[in-house]
């Protein structure tokens, strides 16, 4: 169950950090943003950042095996980044119908989730 636990707090985590990153974005062609100075987009973006922190935080403590989790610390960071991609996808698709994604863009990601299995490999 650690294993589950640790991937739905990353999930939820890489869910707030990609609209930490990006939400501004889309404020910004939506006009909500536009005057707004950097120091607010930045502040902004931390508030959002603090809650994926909150989320990853536990989520690496639960899955580390040091701490009775299923996971190496590097699997933990592979995991992420594959979730992480993921996540980005999926909102992307969502919120940025300008942005479109070619072959070259999938065989990227493919080749990075195929270093979730070479890093779990014994």
């Amino acid at each position: 169950m650690k294993g589950l636990y640790t991937i739905g707090l990353m999930i939820c985590a890489n869910i707030f950090m990609t609209f930490a990153w990006y939400s501004h974005i889309k404020l910004q062609q939506l006009g909500i943003s536009k005057s707004w100075p950097l120091i607010v987009v930045i502040l902004f973006s931390w508030g959002i950042a603090l809650f994926e922190y909150s989320l990853m935080v536990p989520a690496n403590r639960i899955g580390i095996a040091s701490n009775g989790g299923p996971f190496s610390l590097i699997q933990l960071k592979v995991i992420q980044e594959v979730i992480s991609l993921l996540v980005f996808m999926v909102l992307v698709t969502l919120f940025f119908r300008n942005e479109a994604f070619h072959w070259n863009h999938i065989a990227a990601f493919l080749c990075i989730i195929a270093a979730v299995y070479f890093c779990f490999m014994k």
